[in-house]
């Protein structure tokens, strides 16, 4: 879980993943990257009754290299992988969902599943209010993704030169590389839209997402061995017309 100045946000977020202890033996890997509210503290606040959350700050670097840092303190013993970022919500028994297609098809490497974004999430049941828009989707989320451990160290780490769109470039990279995966039907995560999110940057983030595209295309024709990507996201919703207020 990548953080920056998501105080408000981000004890959400870890409850949403520590009720979920049930399903997996959880490590909570949390890099903050410089936040200057008081978002370590909040982590911190969490972490006494739960040791499973592991904090580590580092100064302000981008998401792209906040992401491999958390990826380098993966325990040895991690035999799957997820990221959730720390304004969104991971739905109730998700992993339990997710881990039974793991078990029933051991080849299998990636579950894919869908997200539903929000404009108002009631944050003590971790669900949308009843006047939220919401709409469902298949987008581009690597919160909808579990990795085998296997299949993120056949990949490698997020390109740093992505200041916006890392996610996107990842996953391109991912399915690349031909994996066993799986589309679920189920919704992993609560997008939630604010004016924070990085992603209303509209002409920064279009430039960064053609950007990791063309790098896909390059990559292909460079190495022939290397897959077509599957047309499985959906690049837009009505939600990025909503104002944010």
């Amino acid at each position: 879980m990548p953080v920056y100045n998501r105080e408000r946000y981000v004890l959400s977020a870890l409850r949403s993943l520590i009720r979920q202890g049930d399903a997996a033996d959880l490590d909570i890997i949390v890099i903050d990257d410089g936040s200057t509210d008081g978002s370590a503290e909040a982590v911190r606040s969490m972490m006494v009754e739960n040791p499973c959350i592991r904090l580590f700050r580092q100064e302000n670097m981008g998401v792209a290299k906040t992401r491999n840092a958390g990826l380098r303190q993966l325990p040895a013993d991690a035999e799957f992988v997820s990221f959730l970022d720390s304004d969104d919500i991971s739905l109730a028994e998700r992993f339990k969902t997710d881990l039974a297609h793991f078990r029933a098809t051991p080849s299998l490497e990636l579950t894919y599943s869908l997200m539903t974004l929000a404009d108002r999430i009631d944050d003590e049941r971790l669900e949308p209010t009843f006047d939220s828009r919401i709409v469902t989707l298949r987008g581009i989320s690597l919160s909808t993704a579990l990795f085998r451990r296997s299949l993120v160290e056949r990949t490698g780490q997020f390109d740093e030169e992505f200041e916006q769109s890392e996610d996107t470039d990842y996953l391109l990279r991912v399915f690349e590389r031909g994996p066993n995966y799986e589309l679920l039907d189920t919704v992993a995560i609560y997008y939630r839209r604010h004016a924070g999110n990085v992603t209303r940057e509209h002409g920064d983030r279009v430039r960064n997402h053609l950007r990791a595209i063309h790098k896909s295309i390059r990559r292909r024709k460079a190495d022939p061995s290397l897959r077509e990507i599957p047309g499985i996201f959906e690049m837009k919703s009505p939600l990025n017309d909503w104002p944010m207020t």
